[in-house]
């Protein structure tokens, strides 16, 4: 993971530990989701992060949901087979890509940026 986008990434975790309103907790644990999803361990912790939310809010469905997305976060990164910019809640499909947020968006390039000048 390119060094901009690991800062990105882990100020989103930062972010929703240090938070008290959950959405913004769910909305930095999916922010780091979208950002993390092209590397097999941030991927999967990323997932775990959302697994422990969900636990936390009781939400059996997402827990139930975040169980499955973690059993093959890491494998799906790994094959290059993750839905570009999906936010990684139970709600949205495991498979469904969605529009990546534009400052994301230009983390994921400047990191992209990063790792062709290396």
């Amino acid at each position: 993971m390119p060094q901009t986008v690991r800062i990105a990434f882990e100020a989103e975790l930062e972010s929703a530990r240090t938070t008290t309103d959950l959405d913004d907790m769910w909305h930095a644990l999916e922010n780091a989701h979208i950002l993390s999803q092209s590397w097999p361990w941030p991927h999967t912790r990323a997932h775990w992060h959302m697994l422990r939310l969900a636990l936390r809010c009781r939400d059996r469905r997402e827990a139930f949901g975040q169980v499955v997305r973690l059993s093959v976060a890491g494998i799906g990164s790994s094959l290059g087979r993750v839905p570009t910019g999906n936010t990684g809640r139970t709600a949205v499909g495991i498979r469904t890509s969605m529009p990546i947020p534009a400052e994301l968006n230009r983390i994921l390039a400047e990191g992209r940026g990063e790792t062709a000048r290396s």
